[in-house]
């Protein structure tokens, strides 16, 4: 799992069938001290609750949609939200 920040999101007017009724968010990856780190990314919102500036936990490749199991068996996706964080703090 990895931290980023919610910059932006995705409208689809055409996509695959896996993915309808889904929200797509683009996210930086963050550092631990909250810097960027590499390029945005597009992620499935698997809560449908993440918005414009939140930060983010989310997971990649085949775990990124291990919460939409139950509702959907095939979701393609690199990565997926998988909460919101209220707090974060690294201790030295």
């Amino acid at each position: 799992m990895y931290i980023g920040k919610v910059v932006g999101n995705v409208v689809c007017t055409q996509k695959d069938e896996g993915l309808n009724g889904l929200k797509l968010l683009v996210v930086q990856p963050l550092k631990d001290d909250l810097t960027p780190k590499g390029k945005l990314q597009i992620a499935i919102d698997t809560m449908g609750q993440a918005g414009k500036d939140d930060l983010v936990y989310l997971a990649k490749s085949g775990e990124s949609s291990l919460p939409l199991k139950k509702y959907k068996p095939l979701v393609p996706s690199d990565a997926g939200i998988m909460g919101i964080i209220d707090t974060y703090n690294i201790q030295d």
